[in-house]
């Protein structure tokens, strides 16, 4: 199935881990241009290197997606590199999650900066371009926890509600001018995050996925290539009615839609 991607402009933020990076990888597969962004340099050459080896053309820009400054600065690497802005992911993200009289305002702050502002910001900056061009695409990573928040589970299922929220309001808003908004609402998926956890308990890697497997419904952790392939759709031809809609990518672990 052709997705129509071919030369399209992709920035996919957190842009080299996890789901960021099988995102980069997906959506170069499929003919576009990719813009990643990542704190990280030495991860961000590799995952440029990646790119470059199977064939796709990429831009990687060190930036800290929680500054103003540097949201802009990514916004302007994509135009330089190449000349305009289709797709945009909002993917950069961590899980902070604590008891609640335990979060203090400068940990609600920065969660809020890194998952929520961040998203605010490049949109907001990205919007133009896509407008004047006559559309584009705009994925934001959410999790079903801002639709079925747990005990302890603050600032993130409060951020990531934000989110969801967000996201449905862009999508009305900016529908007449084709440009559509959705979310990729995250079970559990294999992440950096768990690896150190399996690393720091000293137990094997597999051993806690198959732990934390056991409550879901298809009895596994998910994939990031399948958020990718299920991102990789919400920005193609191919969904092209598709606007303001939330799926959740958790094996059928949430309780509601």
């Amino acid at each position: 199935m052709d997705l129509e991607l071919k030369d399209k402009v992709a920035i996919v933020t957190g842009g080299t881990q996890g789901i960021g990076r099988a995102t980069a990888l997906r959506l170069s597969q499929e003919g576009a241009r990719v813009v990643i962004a990542a704190r990280g340099k030495e991860r961000l050459d590799a995952v440029a290197a990646e790119v470059r080896a199977a064939g796709g053309r990429v831009a990687a820009v060190q930036a800290d997606v929680a500054k103003p400054s540097d949201c802009e600065r990514v916004i302007a690497e994509a135009l330089r590199s190449f000349g305009r802005i289709d797709i945009l992911v909002n993917n950069a993200g961590t899980s902070l999650t604590g008891e609640f009289e335990s979060v203090t305002d400068a940990l609600w702050q920065q969660d809020l900066d890194l998952k929520l502002f961040a998203a605010i910001r490049l949109t907001r900056l990205a919007i133009p371009h896509m407008r004047q061009q006559g559309g584009g695409r705009i994925v934001n990573i959410t999790t079903i926890g801002a639709k079925q928040p747990r005990a302890r589970s603050m600032p993130t299922t409060v951020s990531r509600a934000a989110g969801l929220a967000l996201t449905k309001a862009l999508s009305k808003e900016y529908a007449p001018f084709n440009i559509l908004v959705n979310t990729v609402s995250l079970g559990l998926v294999r992440a950096g995050q768990h690896e150190r956890k399996a690393e720091k308990a000293g137990r094997p890697l597999e051993e806690l996925y198959t732990e934390m497997g056991k409550d879901i419904p298809l009895g596994r952790v998910g994939r990031a290539e399948e958020a990718a392939d299920v991102i990789a759709f919400l920005v193609s031809a191919r969904a092209s009615y598709v606007t303001g809609s939330s799926i959740n990518l958790d094996g059928g672990a949430s309780g509601v839609f």
